[in-house]
């Protein structure tokens, strides 16, 4: 829902204005990165100075200051939590439940840059309940944030699809976008790099096609580059990286910034570049510190120790590193990049020569990945074994003995998960035969299940043949006409019964009625029954349309009465004619229309027949919950509108 919000003029100095324009004597707030992105850096600014002009608790003035946290949040996190608390204040005391729950989206995307993981996860789930579905998704983008950084991707995954599941249902082409770019990253994360590219460039289509280049089109820029470089495409990718340095400068969205020269910090690293991975960095690190988000120092410093290792300036990779890691807190939550970090630092005090710190750091990131007796960690600590062999022999005995325990340790938890496996795939292969068995005996049932039902749906078609044709034997022996007259008209519409049932005795869909090839036979047969061939044109304007039986038989006698009623008084004299059917669906409904060019039903007309047809007809409309419109200009025309799934 867009809030469109209208101030006096009188309440604003011009000069204040920011991103508010004068339209008619009132001022209107369009929205930054949702109504226009044609502004520059200092847009924070002007935004800043024209909120306090504002009365205290109106709308325009929580919108503005939402807006205001949430991309604060791109430059100064501290400072973007004090403008959201301020929001909250003025909104709980107004009572406005509806931005008191998007000013929580935005506190909890600013703790959670925090790395204040479980704090944004309770405030962004306490907002779940004041936010619209429609305006939701940006929350559960958040959310599916949150469990990222907690190496919970499954759940984050589930997350990005209720965004893409909200985006489609009220087609808002930012909330696609976003999933799309979400689910592009867990991707790369689980190393799916091919897939994690087709979704981050299908994200950027999509943000294109919106037209508005934001914070989060910034960053699905910096996703596809990284997604280029880990696909060693390192020409394809710095492209993305430059668009999206530009428009990290032009807004100052500085976590963006940083994300994107720590990338490219490793790409130049990877082309052997080693002097320009490090400007890079020191870019990366600029921007984090001003940004002052612990996780961007850390990757920061981790993307010039990772430079500096390759060039083999281990001593300055050590400094880097160390200085990194002393600048987060003690309960850090990414594990990921502390594994990372700290596995960088093993390879920098290995190449100066520090065995022993060496392995510590190498412990601490095998600690961290939570897998500490992997084969690859195994391996790296037999090599620094060796080296420590060399550097330090009083502890050579020491440590072979620990590494033999480790190897006995691995052995038997091998040889335990060998026969838990051997157990769990023969449990795993009864299941799979009993489940066979039993797939095959509900084949069988419904192979006879299906085979009674046609037999049913041949039965009923011979039965109302035989009633078609003892009416047909009856009308031969009556001599009054009207009586005549009355059994033809019950004999088609028997009949018209009869040609349901033979379709689906004949075709393979038991439970469906394909309408265009009934109404052609149902038209032909009425034809042949008025010997009406040679003089009636008889045409459906409908595509293939199928509907099950019953609402195909109450729409076929519907046709059936408004065919015959029409070659029997609206072409007088044996005229020749056309008469018109078409069937189609639209938004949940069906509309049946049946049409004939004949003289239409004059004004006070006294009622020809019985009415038995009529009333039949205005029956079974109020059967399908419908309603029936007449037309009489140039013919007669029936129109007729069901609920479809009331006719379902």
């Amino acid at each position: 829902m867009k809030q469109v919000v209208f101030l006096a003029v009188f309440l604003l100095p011009l000069s204040l204005i920011g991103q508010i324009e004068e339209r008619n004597g009132f001022f209107q707030y369009k929205r930054v990165f949702v109504e226009t992105d044609k502004y520059g850096f200092d847009y924070l600014d002007r935004m800043e100075a024209t909120y306090p002009n504002i009365p205290e608790g109106s709308v325009l003035r929580l919108e503005l200051i939402n807006d205001l946290g949430y991309y604060y949040h791109t430059r100064n996190l501290k400072k973007a939590l004090s403008f959201i608390a301020l929001g909250l204040k003025e909104a709980r005391a107004k009572e406005d439940s509806y931005w008191e729950g998007h000013l929580m989206v935005s506190q909890g995307a600013i703790l959670l840059r925090m790395e204040e993981l479980e704090k944004a996860e309770s405030v962004l789930n306490a907002a779940i309940a004041k936010i619209p579905e429609s305006e939701a998704w940006l929350l559960y983008t958040n959310l599916g944030y949150v469990y990222e950084r907690k190496g919970m991707l499954g759940e984050a995954f589930d997350f990005a699809a209720k965004t893409l599941q909200i985006g489609e249902k009220h087609g808002d082409l930012k909330a696609i976008a976003m999933a799309y770019s979400d689910m592009s990253n867990l991707f790369w994360k689980q190393g799916k790099f091919q897939t994690a590219l087709d979704y981050g460039l299908k994200s950027l289509e999509i943000f294109e096609k919106r037209g508005l280049k934001d914070l989060d089109y910034d960053f699905t820029l910096h996703l596809v580059g990284q997604f280029l470089v880990d696909l060693d495409r390192p020409s394809d990718a710095l492209p993305y990286f430059q668009r999206s340095i530009l428009l990290g400068e032009q807004y100052g969205f500085y976590n963006n910034l940083s994300d994107t020269y720590i990338a490219l910090s490793n790409l130049e690293c990877g082309m052997g570049d080693f002097p320009a991975a490090t400007q890079s960095g020191l870019e990366a690190l600029r921007y984090a510190e001003l940004l002052e988000n612990e996780f961007m120092i850390l990757r920061s410093y981790l993307s010039l120790g990772k430079s500096n290792n390759a060039s083999g300036d281990f001593v300055q990779a050590a400094g880097f590193l160390e200085t990194g890691l002393a600048r987060i807190k003690p309960d850090f939550g990414d594990k990921f990049y502390l594994s990372v970090a700290y596995e960088a630092l093993s390879e920098a005090y290995e190449g100066s020569g520090d065995f022993e710190e060496s392995l510590s750091a190498s412990r601490k990131a095998d600690l961290y990945r939570k897998d500490v007796f992997t084969a690859e960690a195994e391996a790296r600590i037999a090599l620094l074994q060796t080296h420590m062999n060399v550097a330090q022999k009083e502890n050579t005995i020491k440590l072979q003995e620990s590494e033999l325990g480790k190897q006995r340790i691995l052995m038997v938890l091998y040889l335990t998960l060998a026969i838990v496996l051997v157990i769990l795939l023969f449990i795993l292969y009864r299941v799979f035969l009993r489940k066979r068995k039993y797939s095959h005996l509900l084949e069988k049932k419904n192979e006879e299940n299906e085979f009674l039902l046609k037999e049913i749906h041949h039965r009923v078609k011979n039965n109302l043949e035989t009633i078609s044709s003892l009416l047909s034997l009856q009308i031969g022996s009556i001599d009054n006409p009207e009586l005549q007259r009355i059994l033809e008209e019950t004999c088609t519409r028997v009949q018209s019964m009869g040609m349901i049932h033979l379709r689906l005795y004949k075709e393979d869909n038991l439970k469906e009625v394909e309408m265009k090839e009934f109404f052609e036979s149902l038209g032909r047969f009425i034809l042949d029954t008025f010997d009406a061939e040679g003089r009636i044109a008889f045409g459906t304007q409908m595509h293939p349309l199928k509907l099950d039986v019953d609402t195909a038989i109450p729409i076929g006698l519907i046709v059936n009465e408004l065919i015959s009623n029409s070659l029997k008084y609206a072409f007088p004299k044996k005229g020749a004619g056309q008469i018109t059917v078409s069937l189609y669906e639209k938004s949940g409904n069906l509309f049946l229309e049946v049409a004939d060019n004949g003289i239409g039903i004059p004004e006070n007309s006294s009622s020809q027949g019985t009415g038995f047809g009529s009333e039949l007809i205005k029956l079974l409309t109020r059967q399908l919950d419908g309603k029936m419109t007449l037309v009489t200009a140039s013919g007669t025309a029936f129109s007729f509108e069901f609920l479809l799934n009331k006719a379902a």
